[in-house]
């Protein structure tokens, strides 16, 4: 099952469908080299994600099964009011088959662009302005 993988490089978001392979096992917060979803050179981390039914991993939940916790703030929980503890549902920190989103953030960038701009978006406008 292809899953989508997320990486944030200068304020932008590239999205592609990968296979997971060498990813599962992997922690938030480990180190991963770009060659293995396609980019050389590169080094990501992993920042996040969530499962195939959307709930969110959260860094401070151990494994790979979803967990009810106590939360204060943090992954998985909007603004409350102070003081106050909401049970929420929230997938563990390791990655594994029932992933669906993969977030990944660059820490060292690699010899080609990452995100290519289009350019022919640019000259189709100045067409249209022409006529």
């Amino acid at each position: 099952m292809p899953t989508k993988i997320v990486i944030g490089y200068k304020g932008k978001a590239l999205q592609q469908e990968a296979e997971l392979g060498q990813l599962v096992g992997r922690k938030i917060g480990d180190k991963v080299e770009g060659s293995i979803i396609g980019h050389e050179g590169y080094e990501f981390e992993i920042t996040g994600g969530s499962d195939h039914c959307g709930f969110p991993m959260r860094k401070d939940v151990e494994g790979t099964n979803r967990k009810r916790i106590l939360a204060v703030q943090g992954v998985g929980l909007n603004k409350i009011k102070k003081g106050i503890r909401v049970r929420k549902t929230v997938a563990g920190n390791t990655i594994h088959e029932k992933i669906a989103q993969v977030n990944l953030k660059t820490v060292k960038e690699g010899s080609k662009p990452l995100i290519v701009e289009v350019e022919e978006k640019d000259a189709k406008k100045e067409e249209v302005q022409a006529q």
